[in-house]
């Protein structure tokens, strides 16, 4: 359990470092955009989205998603230009814990992160 919450533990800064990242980027006239994290440790889910308003348009978008499954952190969408993967090595993740998992499998052994759970 305690390898569980050291990959929580990462994963939570490392969204919490994007929140702070985006939030000051967004255009002052888009101010009723919100950048927001979700934590749902009971099942391993985590979020950081976009919601609110742009002009007269509802906006909701998934920027990233990670979830914990087994004991590896599945990146199930990242929307950054940078990564979230290198976040997660900077708070101590070891690239055999992560799995891209918005890669299809058959390309996941070519990268240089987990293939498997």
């Amino acid at each position: 359990m305690e390898k569980i919450e050291k990959l929580r533990e990462a994963v939570k800064k490392s969204l919490l470092e994007w929140k702070e990242f985006i939030t000051p980027r967004i255009a002052p006239e888009d101010q009723k955009l919100e950048a927001k994290v979700t934590f749902d440790d009971e099942n391993n889910s985590y979020l950081l989205l976009f919601s609110g308003w742009k002009a007269n348009q509802r906006v909701h978008s998934l920027l990233i998603h990670i979830e914990i499954i087994g004991d590896k952190i599945w990146i199930q969408e990242d929307n950054t230009e940078q990564g979230v993967a290198a976040d997660l090595e900077k708070y101590g993740v070891a690239k055999n814990d992560i799995v891209l998992g918005f890669q299809p499998p058959s390309l996941r052994p070519y990268t240089e992160y987990s293939s498997t759970i």
